[in-house]
């Protein structure tokens, strides 16, 4: 397999920051892996049209080392690097913007517990722990048939 030829997700210098952050090609054991650049452009290529790992263009070469390498790097924190890579040097750049906003002003029950029995009352209708007391005494003498005490 050669280079692929269309490199339409990763431009050349976005690989020229990205390959030295990238663990290092020398294998362990076993032969050498494929080129970093090749299966990042078939793992964006697999993301961007949602198709399944099988379906991954020969070009790219056998779909499972791409799958066990993107697996590989989402275990060994080589994705958490990069974003905090990335991160960095955007910050420094003051291209990153760190505001944050969250509007709550809004919220809205589920279709399904709009309607749901309500079992523990809102602010105004809780009852207090006097109310809670003699509930639970009419309650027992309800179970006892009226009697207290010990039963027979």
């Amino acid at each position: 397999m050669g280079v692929v030829a269309d490199r339409s997700v990763i431009s050349d210098e976005a690989w020229a920051w990205l390959e030295p952050l990238l663990p290092d090609r020398t294998p362990r054991r076993g032969g050498r892996w494929r080129d970093h650049r090749e299966v990042l452009e078939a793992i964006a290529w697999k993301y961007r049209t949602g198709a399944p790992w099988r379906a991954l263009p020969e070009r790219f070469g056998p779909w499972q080392s791409v799958y066990d390498r993107h697996v590989r790097w989402s275990g060994d924190g080589t994705y958490d690097r990069l974003l905090a890579a990335a991160h960095t040097t955007a910050d420094a750049a003051g291209e990153l913007d760190w505001l944050v906003a969250a509007d709550s002003s809004l919220m809205r029950v589920h279709q399904h517990g709009a309607t749901a029995r309500r079992t523990s009352g809102n602010a105004a209708t809780v009852e207090g722990p006097t109310h809670v007391a003699e509930r639970s005494a009419g309650s027992a003498a309800r179970l006892t048939g009226g009697r207290s005490g010990i039963l027979p």
